[in-house]
């Protein structure tokens, strides 16, 4: 069986999908409609991306297959606020208390390939407004590399290679894939030191998949 590289679950109405016609996307995802997960072979992907537009409740219904494909050794990212347990190992979304636009400033936790050449003001803001990366996290388990953070110290984006037998990325705001690249579609302002994101994520998810199999082989 020839392994594909990248699975997007999407739902195909709530979802902006322009992203996905950016080449360096295009070239290794391929969209699947979430309602179509029941009857698709996971194990024929090396990595999901899943954003928090999807439908969270077949998600719970299908956290077994999920569970399986990550213990198989599989990379999973998921963007957005969880609000049922599909995701082993993560908390449910705790929103952050604001007192002001300085309680959404994103802060880099620690260096790390996804987040290269980005600069934190270009993650906190946009369209010259805060808050559209994360307002709260996900709560991760211990062990887990935390990559960004709120000024409070949560995590809004962190790997998870504890839980399963896989790596989670982890991120508690939008659509990490379009960040950056998605203005371009949309008409939107300059484009930002984000637009690095997409490209160095799937370089990333890649070699860590890679990772995962050579560990396994």
């Amino acid at each position: 069986m020839d392994m594909r590289e990248i699975v997007f679950l999407h739902t195909g109405t709530s979802d902006r999908l322009g992203h996905l016609d950016h080449d360096a996307v295009r070239a290794c995802v391929e969209p699947l409609d979430m309602y179509e997960l029941p009857d698709t072979d996971l194990s024929a992907y090396r990595a999901m991306i899943v954003t928090g537009g999807v439908d969270q409740e077949l998600l719970w219904r299908e956290r077994d297959a999920i569970r399986r494909f990550l213990d198989a050794g599989r990379v999973l990212l998921f963007s957005g606020h969880l609000v049922r347990p599909w995701l082993p190992g993560i908390g449910l979304f705790v929103p952050r208390e604001i007192r002001s636009h300085r309680d959404y400033a994103v802060r880099i936790a620690a260096p790390h390939p996804i987040f290269a050449h980005v600069r934190e003001e270009d993650l906190t803001m946009r369209q010259g407004l805060a808050g559209f990366f994360a307002r709260g996290h996900n709560p991760p388990p211990d062990g887990v590399e935390v990559l960004l953070e709120l000024p409070g110290g949560e995590p809004i984006v962190y790997i998870d290679r504890v839980s399963t037998g896989g790596t989670m990325l982890v991120h508690s705001g939008g659509d990490l894939l379009g960040w950056g690249i998605e203005r371009i579609y949309e008409g939107g302002p300059p484009i930002t030191s984000a637009v690095h994101i997409p490209g160095q994520m799937l370089d990333w998810v890649l070699a860590e998949a890679g990772r995962l199999e050579t560990a396994r082989a």
